[in-house]
């Protein structure tokens, strides 16, 4: 496309679902920054880490669901262009969530689809994912030739419910508005990699977080299996391309806009290991780097065990006493299969190139999680963990509980280390005593250094 970087933006009404999230409100803020006229961001949350940021930019919020069609219509009402970022069950427990992955990719895209052609929005542009045709058979450089991975064979909600909001997406492209039976609208998909950068919410969070309770001890599948990342930046201009793509009022060009109906895959065009990509930012932070390789095949049979096992949860999911899981079939196949793409068509259709690389994406990813990390206070790991609550229950059945089974072994034990039952139940006391004054203290510490994280301080002690 040879057209204004402004093109089909100055003095455009634009309405984003999931506007409050981390690629939507990086594409609020560029849209707004290249001169549309209006930016509504439609958003189940009150309020994000973007909030402030977005306000002060000008995007007008709409708290709403899009599994609710009223709230759909009055948010795209007058609106030129839609991007449909919103979406659930991408990570941790929300993949077991089946029903809630449905109601919101599924049946929230055709709330979309129906406001768009009630109001005669010309514009839409889905964000979709690989996983469209990436279901664990290793890929190598595919293109958009390449057919849909079988919906009754995908292992998550997220990646079958995806694909079904995508082909419902390309195929309302060129329908009739009903406002306005000469307006059409056009649509297209974008499938995007593994996104990363500063403030990315859904994979790195959950990944820091198991290394910084020492979980990372382990990578899966061989260091020869690739897959690919995009960094958010490359991803906005990405859909900012996509939806010039979908302009039919371009002078001197006639018939179907370039990117009608078309899906295309976004990525920083550098597959690599994500065990190697992600070493930089284990190092950075001090956290220790995984090297025992795990085969592909045990990894999955872990994984479908914490299945099995948050399955029996569902219920009880949104709690947050609930932990994210380790380990799930669709992730070990995200990072231990091999699938990468070409994003050819979408350079030849909608011109699109990375504009950000690989290195200085991760470099301001890791500046950003290093003074995150400056901020914030770390709290013991998992075997530190299991040593305190291990030795205190040792301590305590010595000092309080009969001696009946084995408990006399753990009684003996005590007695041969302390000499007398008075010292063993001075030892328990005075125990329970420091603990209780360092989580008071690592309290008082993360309220003065991270009042985020106060509220659980308390409870975890600090290592710092």
């Amino acid at each position: 496309m040879h057209l204004s970087e402004n093109e089909g933006i100055e003095g455009v009404r634009f309405a984003v679902t999931g506007g409050q999230g981390f690629v939507g409100a990086a594409l609020c803020l560029e849209l707004l920054r290249r001169g549309a006229r209006e930016v509504r961001s439609l958003d189940l949350r009150a309020a994000s880490p973007w909030s402030d940021q977005l306000r002060d930019a000008g995007v007008r919020f709409i708290q709403g669901d899009v599994r609710k069609k009223e709230v759909v219509g009055r948010a795209l009402l007058g609106v030129d262009c839609v991007f449909h970022l919103a979406s659930y069950g991408m990570s941790g427990k929300e993949m077991v969530q089946t029903g809630r992955a449905d109601e919101v990719n599924i049946n929230g895209t055709c709330n979309v689809l129906d406001a768009c052609h009630e109001h005669g929005v010309r514009r839409l542009v889905y964000v979709s994912t690989y996983n469209v045709t990436f279901g664990g058979e290793p890929i190598v450089n595919g293109n958009e030739a390449l057919p849909y991975f079988p919906i009754e064979d995908h292992v998550d909600a997220y990646g079958r419910s995806k694909s079904i909001s995508e082909q419902l997406v390309l195929k309302s492209n060129g329908r009739q508005t009903k406002s306005d039976k000469s307006i059409r609208l056009y649509t297209c998909a974008i499938r995007p990699a593994a996104i990363y950068g500063p403030g990315e919410e859904r994979h790195l969070p959950r990944i820091l977080s198991l290394a910084k309770l020492g979980l990372s001890f382990f990578k899966i599948g061989d260091p020869s299996v690739k897959s690919d990342w995009v960094y958010v930046d490359n991803l906005v201009l990405a859909l900012i391309l996509a939806s010039m793509g979908l302009l039919d009022d371009i002078p001197g060009r006639k018939g179907t806009p370039v990117a009608a109906g078309q899906a295309y895959f976004i990525c920083d065009g550098s597959p690599v290991n994500t065990f190697e990509f992600l070493s930089p930012l284990f190092q950075s932070m001090d956290y220790t780097v995984p090297r025992v390789t795990m085969d592909t095949s045990v990894a999955l049979g872990i994984s479908r065990f914490f299945l099995f096992i948050y399955t029996l949860l569902y219920p009880w999911l949104d709690s947050k006493w609930i932990p994210q899981p380790l380990l799930l079939p669709a992730e070990v196949y995200k990072v231990g299969v091999t699938h990468y793409f070409s994003y050819l068509k979408a350079r030849e259709e909608i011109g699109y190139v990375p504009m950000v690389s690989p290195r200085e994406g991760l470099a301001a990813t890791i500046s950003y999680w290093q003074e995150r990390k400056r901020k914030e206070l770390d709290g013991p790991t998992i075997f530190v963990w299991l040593a305190v609550i291990i030795g205190m229950l040792l301590v305590f059945s010595a000092a309080c509980l009969p001696p009946i089974g084995p408990l006399k072994w753990v009684l003996g034990i005590h007695l041969f280390v302390f000499r007398s039952m008075l010292v063993i139940r001075l030892v328990f006391v005075v125990s329970v005593a420091l603990h209780a004054g360092e989580a008071v203290y690592a309290w008082f510490l993360a309220k003065k250094y991270d009042p985020r994280n106060a509220t659980v301080s308390a409870a975890r002690g600090s290592n710092r």
